[in-house]
Formats: C-alpha cells, sequence, structure tokens
C-alpha cells in the first residue's frame, strides 16, 4: 500500500492506495505547529479508524508547499512507518517535462494536478485549484507543464473585505438567492460568488484561447464544486486530483528504478 500526503497551506490531505485504489482518504487542518509524534499520532487514529494497518504501508510519497512540516513529516514517517518518504519536486521523474524560467519555483501539488490531470483527461488541459490561493496550471498538448496563473483564492478576499473594512460583517461563503443583495450579507455574498465565477471564467478564456477549443479544463480543491458548477469552462471537478497525481508519480519514480525505501 502507498500513503500520500499533500500539504496545503490551509489543509493536509492524506491517501492510501492499494494499487490504483483509493481505499481511504482525510483532509485536515494545516498546523504548522505539529510535532513529529502530534502526526504520528494522528496518522495512527485515523489508520485505526479505516481499519488499516501501519505495516501495510510500502511507500509514502509526499507534496508539500508548507516547509516547516517537512521534517516532522519526513520524521514521522521514518520514526512510525520505517520508511523514507519521497518529496516530490521539479527534480522528480514525472514524466512531464516543465517549462518555467525557474522550475523550482513550481509547487508540488501543481507538479502533482498535472501529471494526474494529463493522465485522467488527455491534453492540451488547464487544472483550476482552489486553495488558499486559485491556480491555473497550463499542460501543452504535447505535456509539457507551461506554467500558468496564481489568483488571491476566494477565502483570501473575504478575509481581506471583513479586516479592511470596518463596517462590513465576515460571510460565509455561499451562491445567494439572487445576484441582487438585498442585505449587506447577502450583497457580499453576490459579490464575492458571481465576482469570483467572473475572474475564473475570464482567466479561462484567454487560457482557452490559447491553447485550443478542445482543451480540457478540470477543478480541485476545497472550493472547486461552489465556483466549478457555474463555470462556464469547468468540464470536470475532480476532488482527488492531488492525490491521484501524487500516486501517479510514484509508480513513475519506480519504473525510473527511483524506488523509495
Amino acid at each position: 500500500m502507498l500513503l500520500v500526503i499533500d500539504v496545503g497551506n490551509t489543509n493536509m490531505a492524506l491517501g492510501v492506495y492499494d494499487g490504483p485504489e483509493l481505499v481511504a482518504s482525510w483532509r485536515l487542518t494545516t498546523d504548522r505547529q505539529r510535532t513529529v509524534d502530534e502526526l504520528g499520532i494522528l496518522c495512527r487514529n485515523l489508520f485505526h479508524l479505516a481499519g488499516l494497518e501501519f505495516q501495510n504501508i510500502k511507500a509514502i510519497i509526499i507534496s508539500s508547499v508548507v516547509p516547516p512540516l517537512d521534517f516532522p513529516l519526513r520524521k514521522m514517517a521514518i520514526t512510525y512507518f520505517h520508511i523514507d518518504p519521497l518529496f516530490v519536486d521539479a527534480t522528480t521523474p514525472t514524466g512531464m517535462p516543465i517549462r518555467y524560467e525557474n522550475p523550482m519555483e513550481v509547487g508540488a501539488d501543481r507538479i502533482a494536478d498535472g501529471v494526474a490531470a494529463m493522465a485522467k483527461y488527455g491534453t492540451p488541459c488547464v487544472v483550476v485549484d482552489f486553495g488558499t490561493a486559485t491556480t491555473f496550471d497550463v499542460i501543452s498538448r504535447q505535456g509539457e507543464y507551461l506554467g500558468g496563473v496564481i489568483c488571491p483564492g476566494i477565502t483570501i478576499s473575504a478575509e481581506a473585505l471583513f479586516k479592511q473594512a470596518a463596517k462590513l460583517p465576515r460571510v460565509d461563503i455561499r451562491r445567494p438567492r439572487s445576484v441582487i443583495g438585498t442585505s449587506t450579507v447577502s450583497s457580499i455574498q453576490s459579490g464575492l460568488y458571481y465576482g469570483y465565477i467572473g475572474l475564473v471564467d475570464g482567466i479561462l478564456q484567454h487560457l482557452v484561447g490559447e491553447l485550443g477549443e478542445d482543451t480540457h479544463v478540470v477543478a480541485t480543491g476545497g472550493l472547486a464544486h461552489l465556483i466549478g458548477r457555474a463555470s462556464r469552462y469547468i468540464q470536470a471537478i475532480d476532488d482527488n486530483l492531488t492525490l491521484e497525481g501524487l500516486r501517479i508519480i510514484y509508480e513513475r519514480t519506480r519504473s525510473e528504478g527511483n524506488e523509495t525505501p
């Protein structure tokens, strides 16, 4: 079995694969202060609830954009699973050439998203990942990672409005009943929801214009369902895209003779 871990700025996702089958997955809040033992106990409890055993895990692969957690995660994997994990970066043999000016600037999660989208949906493709930031990752017809777009996430936008405007309240992000708000709360919700759809579709319009009308557009991330369902361009919503990408990358590194211990 394979344990895959994706560490984002807001959430940390874990999944266990038995071959190509995802047999269990969890999404947790990212806590930069977690210790090695806290991470180990957390994994132990999750595995126990799912009826899984630590000794059945034969490899661990991790994508992380939170450097303070990299050492605790590696130490946890070694201490509790007796496995030295593989951390994904631009040097990992993924089968997807990276054409960024500095490939090491590309987040590991974006690499995993691109690999999975290309394998599952074909090329050219765009992945819209609704995380702390909303990222648009572009894969060429030839299967190359070209780059993309990074925008403030909708949650960041909502928090900035609350913090900078003294009389405006913090609101839940949801689809309002009408685009015309009849209260301060519904007006803010309308602005966030419809404004963000406009941002997403505006960017996708330009990307599809450059790549071609046959471009596959897939969304993932925490708010993918909320925004993705209203988009004119997003064709699929894939909750486990990043985890699937990590599984595929692990299989490719193993075939390259770079299997982790």
